[in-house]
């Protein structure tokens, strides 16, 4: 049995580097032949990932949603398993999971080697993992300067939402979720795979495996007062603290197996974590086209 790991030096503060003898050693209980890769960018990080899913019979990585979601474009629909280290700031698509966040424990994730068939997204000719996200704050993740990341963690987020994000925008959105419409306007949509968002488990009951996304939005008047603006706060601060299945009238929730997005042309959405397309969006479940060791006895 061969494993191939990649990691890259500079994220997660160089964790996955200072820890590569022990992370060797730990995969070497399991894998005869243990080759470790550092990548320097996500161009190198794909083709590495798309070359050896055909030669090893795992393929293991380091890194954070962003990471993740590069490996993504790579191995979406091969059958051969991935193996993650979250090292990121946030780590959502861990979260959701349920993969420790320490290297110890993500290790011994994979080595207990229960690799799942997992649902990701399709949008156009991208996919995405846990998220894809249009509005209030969602553009931090990308505009947060990497040092600013480095230093502060995941506070970083906030320093940067508090500089440039906290005045909501508003554009109309057209939804169609598996045949019912939504006409509305909003500060806020997400479309969702996982349970984590920016850390908080907004989406406590999803499934990675039940071929099925939520929908939920921020309603806000197209030409909001004082009030109304304001009262978007209390909406979003609610949303993370009890849920996308809280009751409010300004909260709306569809769930569903295909999503049309029709927006103004200029809303930009952001891919787990990343900086995505802009305007009019569809977006797909697609069942079981992502092959990840997750945890024992846990649900996905």
């Amino acid at each position: 049995m061969r494993c191939l790991f990649l990691y890259h030096e500079g994220s997660g503060r160089g964790k996955a580097g200072k820890k590569l003898p022990y992370i060797k050693r730990r995969l070497k209980s399991v894998y005869s032949q243990v080759d470790a890769v550092k990548t320097t960018s996500a161009e190198e990080l794909t083709a590495r990932v798309k070359a050896g899913l055909s030669a090893y019979d795992a393929v293991i990585f380091s890194g954070g949603d962003g990471t993740f979601n590069d490996v993504l474009q790579a191995a979406e629909g091969s059958e051969t398993p991935l193996g993650y280290l979250p090292t990121g700031t946030v780590n959502d698509v861990a979260r959701s999971l349920g993969i420790p966040r320490s290297v110890k424990g993500a290790l011994g994730v994979i080595l207990e080697g229960r690799a799942e068939k997992l649902d990701c997204m399709r949008v156009g000719e991208r996919h995405a993992m846990y998220i894809v996200a249009a509005g209030a704050l969602t553009s931090v993740t990308y505009t947060t300067p990497q040092p600013l990341k480095r230093a502060m963690g995941a506070a970083a987020y906030a320093v940067e939402a508090i500089l440039h994000e906290l005045d909501f925008r508003v554009f109309p959105l057209k939804i169609v979720c598996d045949g019912k419409e939504m006409i509305t306007s909003a500060v806020l949509v997400f479309v969702l795979n996982g349970r984590s968002v920016a850390g908080w488990p907004i989406n406590r009951n999803a499934s990675m495996k039940d071929g099925k996304l939520e929908v939920v939005v921020i309603r806000q008047a197209t030409k909001p007062n004082l009030f109304q603006k304001l009262t978007k706060y209390f909406s979003l601060a609610s949303l993370f603290l009890f849920g996308c299945r809280i009751k409010k009238k300004d909260i709306a929730v569809m769930r569903g197996k295909h999503i049309s997005i029709e927006t103004e042309q200029d809303v930009t959405w952001d891919f787990d974590g990343e900086e995505g397309m802009k305007g009019n969006i569809e977006v797909t479940a697609e069942r079981g086209n992502v092959k990840l060791f997750v945890p024992r006895g846990k649900k996905v």
